[in-house]
């Protein structure tokens, strides 16, 4: 699993940490037939920036158009941001190398 965390909204570790928390969940909730391996195999995730939203929603529909499992997470709005916020996504859980085919070139938060 992979999670990417949009860079450009200055968010707090906190607040990163909570959102993070959302996608991982969402995607783990979501998985297919592929969460009893990955949960047996220790639940391993990985977290890393993108730039800004337009790169969030390219590897949001790249995600998709591959097929993997893939959670948006829009913030309440409550606290640090605007409501409806799309702060990160989630992706998998699937195999390390369809993971790696969309997160693999950016770098780890």
């Amino acid at each position: 699993m992979a999670i990417a965390v949009r860079k450009d909204l200055s968010m707090g570790k906190g607040k990163i940490a909570a959102q993070v928390a959302h996608a991982a969940v969402e995607c783990s909730m979501h998985a297919s037939e592929k969460r009893t391996e990955w949960i047996s195999q220790g639940q391993k995730k990985i977290v890393v920036w993108v730039r800004d939203e337009k790169e969030l929603q390219e590897l949001i529909a790249k995600a998709r158009s591959i097929g993997v499992n893939c959670c948006p997470i829009r913030d309440a709005g409550l606290t640090q941001l605007e409501p409806d916020t799309l702060t990160c996504s989630g992706f998998g859980p699937d195999e390390d190398s369809v993971i790696d085919s969309i997160t693999g070139k950016f770098k780890l938060v």
